[in-house]
């Protein structure tokens, strides 16, 4: 591996490295670096944590000239991922004396019309880069570098025409580096219409399969939040990621899990910006040492010291699941992936299983104690079960609370009378087991209840 210095970077650069207590680059800087240097367009295959920003951030902070207008856009798909890029970007700017905008919905937008006067790179997300371009506070004219970041999961969140968009205010003359975990017929589509002569790269997962354990259990539905609070007591160190497919089910789990006295914060969609920002930085600073999300924290964000990851529900495809796991098992250190299996996942468990570079072991179901669940009417509710059953009717409160107290009704036309959502609390009961049936698909496992 070659160092820094060979790289074409310049000395106020490399003192930069050393001071942040870089040695030497990981495999997408080695070979990306002195491509945007050169000015190529690049599509880069490369996972989250493989240290992609700081390759193109370099050649960014390298490239840009002060006081020269907007040179250099980097969009991407969540308001996290444009926090963690742009901070990185601002620390390693400093000595060129750059302004770096990062600009987000969630948030007031005076602010950033602001900044964005003064800015030489800015990073934000398509939805709110579209309202600065509608309002005219943002200049590209000047552009040299556009940069799309984590480019699948963009596609994914339904930003492909925001992003066209975008990339059509953008000026023709320009360099575009495009980085995406997985290079899907759509995203060699975009880099057909909007790159030029692009190299490519490709480099291993920053995940190590040898480092990486990986099992589940089959556990019945109603037993399932009991079995995460009892692997969870059994920790002792590190920090935990615990996923879950919808907002409610999140809520669900870390408001349990608090009145259990387990240290845990949710994250998702639904929260405003300065709600996810606190609860990002107290995971980071290991304050609290639970993370329950969606899949918004699957992606781009740098993350470490994760030693487990839950799949409290499965997501439905194997590449999903592999941005999940990939958030353990990094630089070297040691990780497990726990996935929790019950009769509504055994489909997307074995979606996930066609995937046969993936080693999934069955782990035997310990003894452990059933838990009480608190329901609050208002927040989420775990799928299934008595908890599924409750969701209907909390919508129902939910909406009522809304409406003006004068013309509240039920769904047949009553008047309801008005009154604070309850707390109440219910004991889960041990289900019978559901039965299911393994056959073979392609060599791997597929799990069809009976």
């Amino acid at each position: 591996m070659e160092s820094f210095e060979k790289l074409g970077l310049s000395e106020s650069f490399l003192e930069s490295l050393k001071k942040a207590g870089f040695a030497e680059p990981s495999e997408i800087q080695e070979k990306a670096i002195p491509l945007i240097l050169k000015g190529k367009d690049i599509i880069g295959n490369s996972a989250t944590g493989s240290g992609k920003t700081l390759a193109f951030g370099s050649g960014i902070i390298e490239k840009a000239e002060k006081k020269r207008g907007i040179q250099a856009l980097i969009l991407t798909p969540t308001r996290e991922l444009a926090e963690q890029v742009g901070e990185v970007l601002k620390k390693f700017s400093k000595p060129n004396k750059l302004d770096v905008s990062i600009v987000y919905g969630g948030v007031s937008i005076s602010q950033q019309i602001s900044e964005l006067r003064r800015a030489e790179i800015v990073v934000g997300t398509p939805g709110r880069l579209l309202d600065h371009l509608g309002r005219g506070t943002i200049n590209l004219s000047n552009l040299k570098i556009l940069v799309l970041d984590e480019a699948d999961r963009m596609l994914d969140m339904g930003f492909l025409n925001d992003v066209e968009k975008i990339i059509k205010n953008c000026p023709e003359k320009r360099q575009t580096l495009l980085f995406s975990a997985t290079i899907s017929m759509e995203i060699e589509h975009l880099a057909e219409k909007y790159l030029t002569n692009p190299e490519r790269i490709s480099v291993e997962s920053y995940v190590d399969p040898s480092k990486l354990k990986q099992v589940f259990y089959d556990v019945p539905r109603m037993n399932k939040f009991s079995l995460l609070v009892h692997l969870l007591k059994r920790e002792s160190k590190g920090l935990i990621m615990v996923f879950c497919n919808t907002r409610n089910n999140t809520d669900f789990v870390a408001d349990n899990l608090r009145n259990l006295k387990i240290d845990a914060l949710a994250i998702h969609g639904g929260l405003t910006q300065g709600k996810r920002t606190r609860i990002m930085q107290k995971f980071h600073e290991k304050s609290v040492y639970v993370l329950v999300c969606t899949d918004i924290a699957a992606r781009g964000l740098d993350i470490k010291g994760v030693s487990h990851v839950y799949n409290y529900d499965l997501p439905k495809t194997s590449s999903d699941y592999i941005h999940r796991i990939g958030r353990t098992a990094r630089a070297g250190k040691e990780g497990i992936a726990i996935n929790l299996l019950s009769d509504r996942d055994y489909e997307n468990f074995s979606n996930i299983l066609r995937d046969e570079s993936l080693k999934i072991t069955e782990e035997k179901l310990p003894e452990f104690a059933q838990v009480r669940i608190v329901l609050n009417n208002t927040r989420g509710r775990e799928r299934g079960g008595r908890e599924g059953r409750s969701r209907w009717n909390s919508n129902r409160r939910d909406s009522r609370e809304r409406m003006s107290e004068g013309n509240r009704r039920n769904p047949r036309g009553r008047r309801q009378d008005s009154r604070e959502p309850r707390r109440r609390s219910i004991a889960i009961r041990a289900s019978p087991r559901r039965n299911f049936r393994r056959i073979s698909v392609n060599s791997g496992k597929d799990y069809i209840r009976r």
